[in-house]
Order: C-alpha cells, then sequence, then structure tokens
C-alpha cells in the first residue's frame, strides 16, 4: 500500500499541523509493538478508560506520566533475585506504552486491580474556550456618545 501524500492539506488546512503530523508519522512508523495488550473504551461523552492487563507487575512497577498531549505507562518488573526457572513462560519484559492525547483531555484517575491497570481520562475543556452566546443589538439604536462637550 502507498503512503498518502498530505502536502496539498498542508497549503489549504489551517491549524490542523497537529493531526497531519500524527498521520503522517503513523504511516511512517515500524508496526507498533503491542505488549501489554490495552484496551481504549469511551465511557461517557467526554470520558475515556485506557486498560493495559499488567499481570504480575506491582504499584512499585508501572509509572505513569501526563505530558501535553501525551500519555506514557511505563512498566519496569523487579528482578527476584536468585530466582532459578526450569520453564519461564510468564513475560518479565518492561515496556513503554505512549498514547496521543486531544486537546484538553486529561488524566482523572488511575487503579491497578486484579493485573488491570485502568486509567480514566476526560476532555475538560477551559471555560474561555467554550461557545457563548453573543449579545444582538438592532440597528435602530443611537451610538453611545463618550463626550457630549469635545462633540
Amino acid at each position: 500500500m502507498s503512503a498518502i501524500a498530505f502536502a496539498p492539506l498542508y497549503r489549504s488546512a489551517i491549524g490542523f499541523d497537529r493531526v497531519l503530523n500524527l498521520l503522517q508519522e503513523s504511516q511512517a512508523s515500524a508496526p507498533a509493538d503491542n505488549y501489554p495488550p490495552y484496551n481504549i473504551e469511551k465511557t461517557g461523552e467526554q470520558t475515556y478508560r485506557i486498560t493495559l492487563a499488567v499481570a504480575g507487575l506491582t504499584l512499585d512497577d508501572i509509572s505513569i506520566t501526563a505530558r501535553p498531549n501525551q500519555l506514557i505507562v511505563v512498566g519496569k518488573r523487579q528482578s527476584k533475585d536468585g530466582a532459578q526457572y526450569l520453564h519461564q513462560g510468564i513475560a518479565q519484559r518492561g515496556f513503554d506504552r505512549r498514547f496521543e492525547l486531544a486537546d484538553h483531555i486529561e488524566v482523572t484517575d488511575a487503579a491497578l486491580e486484579n493485573g488491570l491497570l485502568s486509567i480514566d481520562l476526560k476532555r475538560e475543556v477551559p471555560e474561555a474556550l467554550k461557545p457563548r452566546t453573543i449579545q444582538i443589538t438592532s440597528g435602530s439604536h443611537q451610538p453611545k456618545v463618550i463626550d457630549q462637550q469635545a462633540a
């Protein structure tokens, strides 16, 4: 499959640079590592949950970092000193999972239960960016005179 050229969109789509860059990077990147497995679900109108399967990891093994427009989850299993395995079928590798977040998405909670790490997210649009109603005046009103003596 050939890559889609986004150059024409850069000429006519103003303010969509970030989205176009994400699309272009996703085409160029190598196949994604699927460890650990995860789900992304929409839990409400403006809420989401990411659930990662992190069996065997403890709270001390996991770190979550929220940056502007990015969520980073890192897991690093503490080594067991002196363990001698006859067979090791359970993955012991660490992971670094990154999620690109839209503007105004904030982490609200994180919990580890029964080997599942759940991270709750919510879109919080600032008041200044929310739609507002503009008062319309009729054309028949008289303009306000600021200084009558100067007129």
